[in-house]
């Protein structure tokens, strides 16, 4: 694989202009082909064989007058009644102008006998629109549309404000720019890291061509499965700080290379045969990582999985074909535009040569090695403590009212918590296939008895059949808010107990459904397939590693590391969000439930990204140890070549991640600060200390090749029988 890499570093910088010329074509030619694709992203989510989704199928189909999709409208008044005549007249022209707008089924009057629900003091109602095509086939349109046809109520000073799926397509989280502050403090932490311009600029530049190559990829895909709206800013998020990263590796070694006198060409060469392997596997597992969301089931998590996966392996490709034509091209001017008094030309990384001293890193891992249990102890400790939270991980999704106050929904749903109760907010949906032999009526009574005699249950609508007889439709208000305790009891108690015993005896079938019953579904749907896909890409990952170093012992360490680190993110994770610890610090009100989907993305993406530090360490460990040195030497080495490297690298990749949750969406602020806090924890506690000690207990045990066989570079130069080449303290373990 090296001399393949080798190949590909000399041809490319041989031939930069053709290089750049095909990169710049191709690029060209995907977002030309995503635009004429049509592809795009869809905020319509469906769980498989979900009960909450046969629920909403059923609705959909035998209940034709909802429609396929729906807003709800609420209405209040400050100066009187809605009633009253010029308010209500206000009223009737806005409803009148929703159910003339394209693709509206039809609009519910809030005041009229069976349009919508008022409440006690006649100040506030709430009403639909319903739409006759699927959610997927709307856009933010629709919600505009409904926004500014309020604008004639707004006027006769009544305040609309509006909820549902088809109001949240005109929220789709942006970025509004915070991808420019993580990209203009990575340049900072570049020149620092460089000293030049150049230099700190190139990782960028390559970083952002590879984003466009990987979005237009993204869209392309789209057309033929659904990718959500919230992937794009995911895929933006990994595939930028991932990419930084890659180019950064490359362009030190191959700064380090023309340090030593070497010329441009072979010094692209080596740098790729080198940095570039690392980069090929590291890439490579947190690809496979990351499509690892595909055994989910659930077509908008593996939606995004496949968007964030196709990003990062277009930035990993543009730092093995791109960055060596650009290197190639620019030789030594890589260290123009000097800034401060660091010497760009110095090599600053790899390993140190003979003679040259071990800085501060290798210092540090030098202390380490020679104490490795204690600091290995101390280590674990702070992980364990960090990963304790974890165990009151509760999973759910932050509904309306976690929402900024500024959002209509936000508004809409505190306006129907205080004048009609929490639970409006969190309503069910029942759907009773109804028994045949005219048994329906006796089923339907059970249900309404039970469901009336919970003690939960605030309110029972009155059974609607549907055309043809043969289904019933009841909506279920409970007493609590959609992410209280009580509210998911009801809803084990609504399947397990209420439902069976309305159907005994009959043919009959009774499906629960509604906003909280799918969050249900879907943390029951993650829980039951996360051990897969975990083990999965433990499998793969492992495969990998012991692909690039042949030695099995070395990945099950990576593999329980990683683990360790990932455990730590998700207990500091659970502490924000849900304990609420500094929450206000970025924009929350109150504490909420961790997003179902939130701990299988982030495992998936922080196991991969784990790998990447892990493939740059080892790899520059085993370049030493394969040269001939002990154990604990290469420890020693590998981390000072290294240290400073690596912890640029995440100081780039925490300050990406974190430029993200200013985001308003929920969800984004928590795999942001879970990927930030599990890239400090990584690139901290475990290459720094809980890493090199492992290694040192392991002693030349991780480099054994399977079945046990040394590795035979690893052997002692011939006539040496007391320790190893360049050995400058006994081995000790």
């Amino acid at each position: 694989m090296e001399r393949t890499l080798d190949r590909l570093g000399r041809t490319t910088a041989r031939h930069p202009w053709l290089t750049l010329a095909a990169w710049v074509v191709s690029v060209l030619a995907l977002l030309g082909a995503a635009q004429v694709s049509g592809g795009a992203f869809v905020n319509e989510f469906r769980i498989p064989g979900a009960e909450s989704q046969r629920a909403v199928d059923l609705t959909q189909k035998h209940f034709a007058e909802l429609g396929a999709a729906s807003a709800d409208v609420v209405w209040h008044s400050d100066r009187g009644p809605l009633r009253e005549p010029a308010q209500a007249e206000a009223i009737h022209a806005v409803v009148a102008d929703f159910a003339g707008q394209p693709d509206v089924r039809s609009a519910t009057d809030p005041l009229a006998e069976q349009g919508g629900q008022l409440s006690a003091d006649g100040r506030t109602a709430i009403s639909s629109v319903q739409y006759d095509r699927e959610l997927g086939d709307l856009t933010a349109e629709q919600s505009e549309r409904l926004d500014a046809a309020a604008d004639k109520a707004r006027a006769a000073g009544l305040t609309v404000e509006f909820r549902g799926l088809v109001v949240d397509l005109a929220a789709t989280p942006e970025t509004s720019g915070s991808e420019f502050i993580g990209v203009g403090t990575a340049l900072l932490v570049l020149l620092f890291a460089f000293g030049s311009v150049v230099a700190a600029g190139l990782p960028v530049l390559v970083a952002v061509l590879g984003l466009m190559a990987g979005t237009a990829l993204v869209l392309i895909v789209g057309t033929s499965m659904d990718i959500p709206a919230i992937a794009p800013i995911v895929a933006v998020m990994l595939g930028l700080g991932a990419g930084v990263d890659y180019a950064l590796f490359v362009i030190t070694r191959f700064r380090h290379y023309l340090a030593t006198g070497m010329p441009t060409v072979d010094a692209v060469g080596r740098a790729l045969a080198t940095a570039g392997h690392a980069v090929l596997f590291a890439g490579a597992t947190v690809v496979a990582a990351i499509l690892g969301l595909l055994l989910t089931g659930i077509p908008f998590i593996g939606g995004m999985g496949v968007a964030a996966a196709l990003t990062v392996g277009m930035t990993m490709l543009a730092a093995l074909t791109l960055l060596p034509a650009v290197l190639g091209l620019l030789g030594p001017k890589i260290n123009a535009l000097r800034v401060g008094r660091r010497r760009t030309d110095a090599p600053v990384a790899g390993k140190p040569g003979a003679g040259q001293a071990i800085g501060g890193w290798g210092r540090w891992a030098s202390r380490v090695a020679k104490n490795p249990y204690p600091y290995a102890a101390g280590a674990l400790l702070l992980l364990v403590v960090l990963t304790i939270p974890m165990f009151s991980l509760r999973l759910g999704t932050p509904d309306d009212g976690n929402a900024p106050p500024s959002f209509t929904q936000r508004k809409a749903y505190d306006r129907i918590a205080t004048e009609f109760g929490a639970g409006w907010n969190a309503p069910f949906l029942v759907v009773a296939d109804l028994p045949s032999g005219g048994r329906g009526d006796a089923m339907l009574e059970r249900l309404g008895s039970g469901l009336a005699a919970d003690p939960e249950v605030s309110l029972v609508t009155p059974a609607q059949l549907s055309p043809d007889g043969g289904f019933a439709l009841l909506t279920v208000v409970p007493r609590h808010s959609p992410q209280d305790a009580e509210v998911s009891d009801l809803l084990h108690r609504l399947r397990d107990e209420v439902a069976p015993a309305a159907e005994r005896g009959t043919d009959g079938t009774i499906y629960v459904g509604g906003p909280t019953a799918f969050v249900t579904d879907l943390s029951d749907a993650v829980g039951g397939r996360l051990p897969w896909m975990v083990l999965a890409v433990l499998a793969v990952a492992a495969l990998l590693l012991i692909a690039m170093f042949r030695a099995p012992v070395l990945a099950l360490k990576a593999a329980v590391l990683a683990l360790l680190s990932i455990g730590a993110a998700f207990g500091v994770l659970v502490a924000v969000f849900q304990w609420g610890w500094g929450l206000s610090l970025i924009g929350i009100d109150e504490p909420v439930p961790i997003m179902s989907m939130v701990p299988m993305l982030l495992f998936a993406v922080l196991f991969g990204l784990s790998m990447d530090y892990e493939v740059f360490l080892l790899s520059a460990v085993k370049e030493e140890y394969d040269s001939g040195h002990d154990a604990q030497r290469a420890i020693v080495v590998g981390v000072d070549s290294t240290g400073r490297l690596i912890t640029a690298a995440a100081a780039i990749m925490t300050v990406v991640f974190l430029s993200f949750v200013p985001i308003e969406d929920t969800s984004i602020k928590m795999i942001g600060i879970g990927l930030a806090t599990a890239v400090i924890i990584d690139v901290t506690v475990i290459r720094l200390v809980l890493g090199p000690a492992v290694l040192s207990i392991l002693g030349s045990v991780a480099w054994r090749r399977w079945p046990g066989r040394r590795h035979p570079e690893s052997q002692p130069a011939p006539g040496d029988h007391s320790k190893r080449q360049g050995d400058p303290t006994p081995c000790h373990f």
